[in-house]
Parts: C-alpha cells; sequence; structure tokens
C-alpha cells in the first residue's frame, strides 16, 4: 500500500492529511505548535491518535521518540553517515531493531528489519517535487508506524543538515 506526504507543509503546527494510493484520506498530521520540543500527532482518518512523535530532550546525540497510548514504542537516532548515504537505527521497546538508510534528503530511502525491506520511501513516482511516497511493502507491517519513522528521520536530517 502507497501512502501519498506532501512534503512542502512539514512545520510545526501545521496539520496536513496523508492519502492512500487511492487519493483518500488515510492519516491526519497534527503538528503541535507552542511545546518546548518538536511533537507532531498522527491520528486515523476518524481522528484518533495513532502515534506521537516527541523530540528527546537531553540526549546526547539527535534523537525522536514514538509514542502509543503514552507509553514508548520506538527511539531513532542517527546512526552513522556517509557520503552517499544516511543512516538511522529504530530501536522498538521490545529490542526489536530497524534500520533506515538511504538519501533521506532526496526521499529516497528503504526501511529495513533484518535485510527484509518493510517500506520503501521514494519521490520517483511523482511529477511534483514536493510530493513523495510511502510504500508498505508487507501487509502485516504497521503503516503507522512505518510512516511514523519516515517523518521522523526527514525532520531529524532536515535538522541536522544532513
Amino acid at each position: 500500500m502507497k501512502y501519498l506526504v506532501r512534503d512542502k507543509i512539514f512545520a510545526i503546527g501545521d496539520d496536513y492529511w496523508i492519502e492512500d494510493e487511492d487519493g483518500r484520506p488515510a492519516f491526519l498530521v497534527d503538528g503541535k505548535a507552542l511545546r518546548l520540543r518538536d511533537t507532531l500527532e498522527l491520528k486515523d482518518h476518524d481522528g484518533r491518535v495513532l502515534v506521537t512523535l516527541r523530540q528527546k530532550l537531553l540526549s546526547l546525540r539527535d534523537a525522536m521518540t514514538i509514542e502509543r497510548d503514552e507509553h514508548p514504542l520506538a527511539t531513532i537516532r542517527r546512526k552513522r553517515l556517509s557520503l552517499l548515504r544516511n543512516h538511522y537505527r529504530v530501536t522498538l521497546v521490545d529490542g526489536t531493531e530497524l534500520d533506515v538508510s538511504g538519501r533521506i534528503l532526496d526521499r529516497e530511502f528503504a526501511v529495513e528489519y533484518e535485510g527484509e525491506l518493510l517500506a520503501h520511501i521514494s519521490r520517483r513516482w511523482f511529477r511534483v517535487r514536493d510530493t513523495y511516497a510511502v510504500d508498505v511493502l508487507r501487509e502485516d507491517a504497521d503503516a503507522s508506524l512505518l510512516i511514523a519513522v519516515a517523518v521522523c528521520v526527514i525532520r531529524m536530517a532536515e535538522r541536522g543538515g544532513d
């Protein structure tokens, strides 16, 4: 299932819809303005909060957390940097680790678990410059988590100047 994200409105306080591949609103990204740290909520079509994305305070390295029902679900940190690709590690609370690598600022990257591709993020399917897709490849994957991971690493890359 592909989800369409319009990139140009990624700012704190902005709300925007992520559409499914049929053009229907699937998720609402609700930016929380006037907070001490970067905070977003990913909501379903009915307005229920699925996950909350927060900038982690007092961290030695830039990090964001993803929470579900006010409990930590995952922490995202920059793993390593090379000239051609950026790498981030997503550590779930159960110890599972996802690897995010690719050209984050170009919106060309992948989310993998033990070498298995879970999601592919790309602009290549669209002619509009500020639009990209999150293609969730496994039907049993948590789409809201994978979209949250994509949003987090993009925000971190933009802040970090990757």
